[in-house]
Order: structure tokens, then C-alpha cells, then sequence
């Protein structure tokens, strides 16, 4: 039997440039076999075939949420592969994600469209089962920045208290506030719920970076930030940094079309993200905040 030191070993040179933070793993000496165990993942579980995360102790939260978030999705994934989340905790003074290791890279121009439909289907699915109220119990984690929970019947009301005015709030501690965005939350709000979407369980957090095809062309997704919404903010999201092949969007609208008015919604709802980044970062996206709201008032003012 392999010891459990060259175990650690394998472990770290197949993972060494997954982790987010290399050093920690390479220089704390920490057994993750053994801690593993600890969390009931059996000992025959290949090293090489897992990914960590790796966090102060502090953002444990966070990967929890993580952790949660994909266990939410997958009784309604279908073909859509997300890592399994084998173990979270905090280790050696840190906080600790053990995730399924996936074979990302592959270059199958049709995994693309797979993902579309795929994710049409599983916002479908869990449209069906789901509570039929839009949020997530409690306050969750998008990224580094905060998303608030609570449950609301009203979408216009969920999305303009819960994503945008939340921002907005911050953004004001920090003194900054534009004079257009009280404007923009009272009409907004009406006009979202003229729009009448079911409440799908969406990842949340859809950029590029999170979603991708594996060598055997199966279409992937993970790092979500879920909660019961609208599903076209994971379509909306999916545009954004570059955003997915267009062979995604077309999939997803021949399994599941998209309403009238989606690309107008598209501004609102991609408006979250630009005023968490603008939190986070700061930078050029307060800029974009700025013309994503007065491009918003163009379309919702009479």
C-alpha cells in the first residue's frame, strides 16, 4: 500500500497548480489523506483525481455556499457534468474544498451547444420542482461579494432589493451613488414583473470561467452562486468577459426561447454583476455601472 506521505506527494504534484493558493499547500506539510478520511471520503479515493480549494479560515463560508450550491443543482443537471463536492472544513488553520477533479480543456466546437441545452433543461426541471418563489435561504457568496437570500413572490421586488439595491447600498457606504438610481429602482421594479418569469434554480455566476467542455466533449459547469431567479440572469451572465460560443445561446434558445424583451432585461440583470465588480474592484467598472443605468432609464422612461 502507498504511504500515506507519498500519497500527499501524488497528490500535490497533480493538483500543485489547481489550487488557488499553491504556496499554502506546499508548504504546510498537511495530510489530506488522512483528513479525507476524517470527513468519510474513502482512503481509495485516488489523490490525483481530486481539486482544492484552498481559503483563510475566515471564507470557509464561502466554500460552503459553493459546496451547497452544487449539490442544489444536481438532481436537475440531467447531462450537464458538475464536480461532486466530496469535503469542506477547515484544515490545518485553513478552510478546505475537496472537489471531483475534471478533465477540462476539450476542444469539441459541439460541447458548446450541449451546454445550452443542457442548462435550458435543467432551469426547466427545476422551474417544475422548485418552490415557485424567487431567492435562497440566507445570504450566500458571489465570489468575494455578498448575495442576499430571503424569499420573495414578487421578482421585480426579489431582484431590485435583494441584487441591486444591495449594491447600491454598499457602494453608498463607500460613498459612492449615482443620482439616477432611485429613478432606475422604481421603475425597474414594475417592469420586471410585467415580465412574469418562473422561478428556475440558476447557477448564478455564469461567465466563462465557470462553465466549460470536457475532452470528451461533455459540457461542465461549476463555482456556482445559486438561488431561485429568472433564468435568463444565467443567460444574460453568459455574454459577459468575453462570453460563451454563440453556438451556446442558439442551443439554449431551440431547446427553451427566450421571451420578448430578454436582451433589455439582459442590461438590468447583468447590472448586478458590473456593481458587485465595481464593489470588489472598483476601477472601470463604475464606469459601466454609470452607462449600463442610464442605458436602462432610456428603455424604461416614457
Amino acid at each position: 500500500m502507498t504511504s500515506t506521505s507519498a500519497r500527499f506527494r501524488t497528490f500535490h504534484q497533480a493538483c500543485f497548480q489547481t489550487v488557488w493558493e499553491p504556496t499554502a499547500l506546499s508548504e504546510s506539510g498537511f495530510d489530506l489523506a488522512l483528513w479525507l478520511q476524517g470527513h468519510g471520503v474513502s482512503a481509495d479515493q485516488p489523490l490525483d483525481s481530486l481539486f482544492c480549494k484552498w481559503l483563510p479560515v475566515r471564507d470557509l463560508e464561502r466554500l460552503e455556499a459553493e459546496a451547497e450550491g452544487l449539490q442544489a443543482l444536481m438532481p436537475s443537471a440531467g447531462e450537464l457534468v458538475l464536480p461532486r463536492p466530496l469535503a469542506v472544513g477547515p484544515a490545518s488553520g485553513r478552510a478546505l474544498l475537496v472537489l471531483d477533479r475534471l478533465p477540462l480543456g476539450g476542444a469539441d466546437p459541439l460541447g458548446w451547444q450541449r451546454l445550452g441545452r443542457c442548462l435550458a433543461r435543467l432551469h426547466r426541471r427545476s422551474a417544475e420542482s422548485g418552490p415557485g418563489v424567487f431567492g435562497w435561504a440566507g445570504d450566500r457568496w458571489i465570489g468575494a461579494g455578498i448575495q442576499r437570500g430571503g424569499w420573495d413572490g414578487s421578482w421585480g421586488r426579489f431582484f431590485c432589493r435583494q441584487r441591486l439595491g444591495d449594491q447600491f447600498s454598499t457602494l453608498a457606504r463607500q460613498g459612492l451613488q449615482w443620482q439616477e438610481s432611485t429613478e432606475l429602482m422604481e421603475r425597474l421594479e414594475p417592469w420586471l414583473n410585467r415580465h412574469q418569469p418562473s422561478a428556475s434554480l440558476v447557477h448564478g455566476d455564469l461567465w466563462p470561467g465557470n462553465a466549460d467542455v470536457l475532452k470528451d466533449g461533455q459540457p461542465c459547469i461549476f463555482d456556482p452562486a445559486v438561488s431561485y431567479s429568472d433564468r435568463e440572469v444565467d443567460v444574460a451572465m453568459a455574454s459577459m468577459f468575453g462570453g460563451l460560443p454563440r453556438g451556446f445561446f442558439e442551443a439554449y434558445n431551440a431547446e427553451w426561447p427566450l421571451p420578448a424583451g430578454a436582451e433589455q432585461r439582459r442590461i438590468a440583470y447583468n447590472l448586478f454583476h458590473l456593481l458587485n465588480h465595481a464593489n470588489l474592484f472598483g476601477g472601470s467598472y463604475i464606469a459601466s455601472c454609470g452607462a449600463s443605468i442610464r442605458q436602462l432609464l432610456q428603455i424604461l422612461r416614457p
